[in-house]
């Protein structure tokens, strides 16, 4: 590739990226679908790739794990199940800081087992209506919700986007990932709700939960049990060593067959642009793969990882925290996923990854496009300013981190 060429890919790459980190220019407010369009585009229409190369690079496996596991929740939601499961959790916590911990275990539990942005689209709402009824103080609960379904979805493959890219690019068996993510999540969870009690202690010590007697919400239990029993036969699927992709949309199909509902209603709630701009953002960086960058950039940065395994784990955990949150988690792991292979662990290194990318989400509100669905989700009822979240944020991102990197590094995992 000619060097006016590879010139033009890194300032599509920028420009792309720009757009995408949160921050709408007001001369080209797009937002992130539609700013990955535009450099899926740029690098076909510039000559940086064909448009076959453009269709090879799409990673579809990851689509259809997306779409699969998008597609289950939308049935569980149509059952009414998260409003169910909110009113019953509202019910059953005696006090404010009992209710946090139900909030942390239920949002991590769902994000571990389904995706974690459809998690809080759902559940934001849920927990807004279900505050209100309780008259209890929001933040301390949003801030739960999208803290617990980051640190929640890095237990498995399909927990959240990033890992399923992890999951396809390093070919590691589903139930080894969970066996060695499960104990870091459980203790980002506990790390979380102690430092949360902590930082709303006062908040929390005021506050009091008021039921009221209104009728819990409906619940179609015979769909419910179709969609629990058909997930359930998902994860034996995914822990038999089966395809992840085409198992988890099986399973979507079995439950379209079985439910006989209407399936536009349930398509209607797939997140359709995230699936767009997952698929535009594997163009964009294979277009800057394809300059070779991101190869001379690992070779560069090498005297940084240093020699020994712990330390190359150690190094590249704070360099993914970092990475995470200047360029988001999903475009990082894109591009500094074609560096594991030259680690001495790579295996360890990808579980590395999987873990301070994820865990990274909770620095600031811009960490992950969960905390983002959740405060704009709630801005109607609560503004949440940057420190409001980043006050807390960091010292949870900090130690769950520092807690992770124990448990992988130092204890086996």
């Amino acid at each position: 590739m000619s060097w006016e060429k590879e010139i033009l890919a890194v300032l599509i790459f920028s420009l792309t990226y720009l757009l995408i980190s949160g921050r709408r220019l007001k001369i080209l407010p797009l937002n992130r679908p539609a700013a990955a369009l535009l450099g899926t585009v740029l690098m076909v229409a510039g000559g940086i790739l064909t448009p076959e190369q453009a269709y090879r690079a799409v990673d579809y496996n990851t689509l259809v794990l997306l779409l699969g596991m998008m597609v289950i929740s939308a049935y569980l939601c149509l059952a009414g199940f998260f409003e169910w499961a909110a009113v019953a959790i509202l019910h059953r916590a005696r006090t404010p800081g009992r209710l946090l911990w139900f909030v942390i275990l239920a949002s991590g539990g769902f994000s571990a087992v389904l995706v974690n942005d459809t998690v809080c689209l759902m559940l934001t709402p849920l927990v807004v209506t279900v505050m209100a009824r309780g008259k209890l103080p929001l933040l301390p609960y949003l801030m739960a919700l999208a803290m617990s379904a980051n640190l929640g979805s890095v237990a498995t493959l399909v927990g959240n986007p990033q890992n399923m890219i992890i999951g396809h690019q390093s070919g590691l068996p589903f139930l080894g990932f969970f066996l060695s993510m499960a104990p870091a999540a459980a203790a980002g969870l506990a790390i979380e709700y102690l430092l949360l009690r902590i930082g709303f202690w006062r908040v929390l010590r005021e506050a009091r939960i008021h039921v009221e007697d209104s009728p819990r919400p409906p619940l179609n239990r015979s769909l419910v049990r179709l969609t629990l029993g058909v997930l359930g036969l998902v994860f034996a699927g995914f822990m038999a060593g089966m395809d992840l992709a085409w198992t988890a949309l099986s399973g979507a199909a079995l439950i379209m067959v079985l439910a006989r509902r209407d399936t536009h209603e349930v398509l209607k709630l797939v997140d359709w642009h995230l699936m767009v701009f997952f698929a535009a953002l594997f163009v964009v960086v294979e277009g800057l793969n394809q300059t070779g960058l991101p190869d001379q950039a690992y070779h560069y940065l090498g005297g940084l990882w240093g020699a020994s395994r712990n330390v190359q784990a150690l190094n590249f955990a704070w360099f993914s925290v970092l990475g995470s949150n200047v360029f988001s988690n999903v475009p990082f792991v894109m591009v500094a996923g074609k560096w594991v292979g030259y680690f001495q662990d790579p295996a360890l290194i990808w579980k590395v990854m999987a873990m301070a990318t994820t865990f990274a989400g909770n620095l600031t509100i811009l960490g992950s496009v969960a905390n983002i669905i959740v405060v704009e989700s709630a801005r109607g009822h609560l503004d949440v300013g940057f420190w409001d979240y980043a006050r807390l944020g960091i010292p949870i991102t900090l130690a769950t981190t520092l807690a992770g990197l124990g448990w992988l590094v130092f204890l086996g995992g």
